[in-house]
């Protein structure tokens, strides 16, 4: 079942997924909505598809999945699910509140699978209770619905920074992180160098580089790359648009640019790679 709340004032939009034979998203297809999604795994460990790769999903773990991510689950009735809109609840505006914009949904781990323990279980079974009560309500309410949504935020955000984040940063070390990965998000197709986003946040290419290699993951100038080398698999995968078209839409001067960049950071041209995956 999917279970929806809509506010035709707002375009505000919140989809709860339970015991549901078919869930999947193709993002070029389904972009329009723009859901972010936290999906919950209560069966055994399962096969997860996100953007054409393979991953395992073990058991009683959840898994934040982005607005631009296409995905598919092998087993999809054993998977929980919330889907929701910036009108509804946009964890940008509330980071203050959720601390999860550039961690769980923006974070350096391309995908989280964060685990569940008994206690953690308990919780979100509750809470997966008190949304279906509420959704059976006649005067089902929005502000309701946010605030079990933004419980359900925390819960997962406290334990993904537990079980991603490296002990050695402080929390004002971690917000710069989070606001820099924030700022790739937005700003990907037009800056590709660390000093633009360096620029951006008043501090130095320097002080950056040190902070993420502190912090055990990839380098600033890495997860600028990924995110290109991301979408461009996208792109190639879901879309007619041609290189020349990509090259353009991710802030190239010239296809041949492109494409040696890709190459380099794939280890196959952008033709070899559409022949893979079409």
């Amino acid at each position: 079942m999917i279970l929806s709340y809509s506010e035709a004032s707002t375009s505000a939009l919140l989809h709860f997924v339970k015991d549901e034979q078919s869930f999947d998203r193709i993002y070029f297809r389904d972009q329009e909505f723009s859901l972010l999604t936290i999906a919950w795994n209560t069966g055994p460990s399962q096969k997860v598809s996100i953007d054409g790769e393979e991953y395992d999903f073990p058991s009683q773990t959840v898994l934040p999945l982005m607005v631009s991510d296409s995905f598919n689950f092998e087993t999809p009735k054993d998977i929980i699910a919330w889907q929701f809109n910036r009108d509804f609840y946009c964890v940008i505006d509330h980071d203050q509140e959720v601390s999860c914009v550039g961690f769980i949904f923006y974070g350096n781990e391309k995908n989280m699978f964060i685990e569940l323990d008994e206690k953690h279980q308990r919780k979100l079974h509750l809470l997966t209770e008190i949304f279906e009560d509420e959704y059976g309500e006649k005067d089902i309410q929005g502000e309701m619905m946010r605030m079990l949504l933004k419980r359900l935020i925390i819960l997962v955000t406290r334990l993904g920074k537990v079980q991603y984040l490296s002990n050695t940063i402080d929390d004002h070390e971690s917000d710069t992180i989070r606001s820099f990965n924030l700022l790739v998000e937005q700003h990907f197709k037009e800056y590709h160098q660390v000093q633009d986003y360096a620029g951006l946040m008043n501090k130095s290419p320097k002080t950056l580089s040190n902070l993420f290699s502190k912090n055990s993951g990839p380098s600033p100038l890495q997860v600028i790359k990924n995110r290109i080398v991301q979408e461009a698999k996208r792109l190639m995968q879901y879309t007619e648009n041609s290189t020349k078209e990509i090259a353009f839409e991710l802030g190239f001067d010239d296809p041949a640019s492109f494409s040696r960049f890709f190459k380099n950071n794939v280890g196959v041209s952008p033709t070899g790679y559409k022949k893979e995956v079409i």
